[in-house]
């Protein structure tokens, strides 16, 4: 019995397929209990854009709050927007798990490391799927990124960075695999012809002044977006900037003052230029890209968190001999971030102090500076890291 289940925990298929039960079980518990704001709001950006209206202003009478994704998303959900919602819904989140799966196959980890990452990854990804986000394909997107980068393939690379990016902003960080390229004239080609073709392909759907004029009305859209997000009483800001900013009551702290500490740090470890070619080396500034993009935004909230809860597994993966601190850092994810939504925690435990400092973003900090500590220290990458 025993062994039975150990072939079923370290066996990818069997996660993947569970990745694909929870997908279809979350969007059918959300559309029976008609919460599914969020896929209102997706869907819309393909009817608003087709009939010309701002994708960005307020439709109380369709959904509430408002779109912040680029218009190539317009496109994306077409598909799924002219479903009906019960089935829509569902394909919606099949095709955000297939793609995280995807993924997570082409890592470059044994069969049984890529089966410990997704089942790591699980409860997080169930809380992302319930809100029907896009950060699991996001997450997909920059694994994907960095993963085609060590295969060298370069315009896969490009594709993956840019799509990202032009739905969610946060994308454009694929880029920290830059200095790993071989090819790097290969890359910088694909990547301006690929931007051109996302740049311009709304237009053949929407029409040029609409498409050019949505992209103005998206900037400005993040940048109030950004502004709103300050406020302890908001759902977002769940970052290291906003434990910081939560816990001595300053929300008019800039996200400047933080990015002029954080960036420095996220960047020394590019001065050890001899690591480049090193796959340990890559795929932990990967794991370090997945935490700084999440921790370093105003805009991260508790769905965001399927980003940097895989750049945490990523770094837990590799790691050869996993001390008692490793364990603990994992253990401190797991329980802080990962289920502090959950009813593991009361509801007062929840709002009064998880939710009101931005809690669930602590564990991650404490990964993160672990994680620059080793790519600034280690001396044999390959002596303290495996891939099986």
């Amino acid at each position: 019995m025993l062994k039975r289940f150990s072939v079923f925990f370290i066996q990818p298929k069997y996660i993947y397929g569970l990745y694909l039960i929870v997908s279809v079980v979350t969007a059918i518990s959300k559309y029976c209990g008609s919460d599914y704001n969020n896929y209102k709001i997706f869907k819309n950006v393909f009817y608003n854009a087709r009939a010309a209206s701002n994708l960005y202003a307020f439709y109380p009478e369709q959904y509430w709050d408002c779109n912040h994704y680029g218009i190539l998303f317009g496109l994306i959900i077409a598909p799924f927007a002219l479903l009906p919602d019960w089935l829509g819904i569902i394909l919606w989140n099949l095709a955000n798990v297939s793609l995280l799966i995807y993924a997570i196959s082409r890592l470059p980890f044994s069969d049984t490391k890529k089966a410990i990452f997704a089942w790591l990854c699980l409860q997080e990804l169930i809380t992302a799927l319930l809100s029907f986000q896009f950060n699991v394909a996001l997450t997909a997107l920059l694994i994907l990124s960095a993963c085609f980068i060590i295969r060298q393939q370069e315009v896969k690379s490009a594709a993956a960075i840019l799509a990202g990016t032009f739905v969610k902003i946060y994308g454009i960080v694929g880029l920290s695999s830059f200095f790993f390229i071989r090819n790097k004239k290969k890359f910088i080609t694909a990547f301006i012809v690929v931007a051109l073709v996302f740049f311009c392909l709304p237009m053949l759907f929407f029409g040029a002044g609409f498409t050019v004029q949505s992209y103005a009305d998206w900037y400005i859209r993040l940048l109030e977006k950004n502004q709103a997000n300050l406020a302890a009483t908001s759902g977002q800001d769940i970052s290291l900037m906003g434990v910081f900013r939560r816990i001595f009551h300053r929300p008019d702290i800039s996200n400047l003052v933080f990015l002029a500490i954080g960036l420095p740090i996220f960047a020394l470890p590019y001065l050890r230029i001899k690591q480049y070619s090193n796959i340990y080396f890559q795929l932990l500034i990967v794991a370090s890209t997945l935490l700084f993009v999440v921790l370093f935004s105003s805009g991260s909230e508790s769905p965001t968190y399927i980003i940097a809860v895989a750049g945490v597994m990523i770094w837990f993966s590799i790691q050869k001999r996993k001390t008692h601190w490793v364990y603990f850092l994992l253990f401190f994810v797991m329980l802080l971030t990962c289920f502090s939504p959950s009813d593991i925690f009361p509801a007062y435990i929840r709002r009064q102090y998880i939710n009101t400092y931005s809690l669930k973003a602590l564990p991650c900090i404490f990964v993160w500076l672990q994680i620059i500590v080793e790519l600034l220290t280690v001396k044999d990458f390959d002596k303290k890291y495996a891939l099986r």
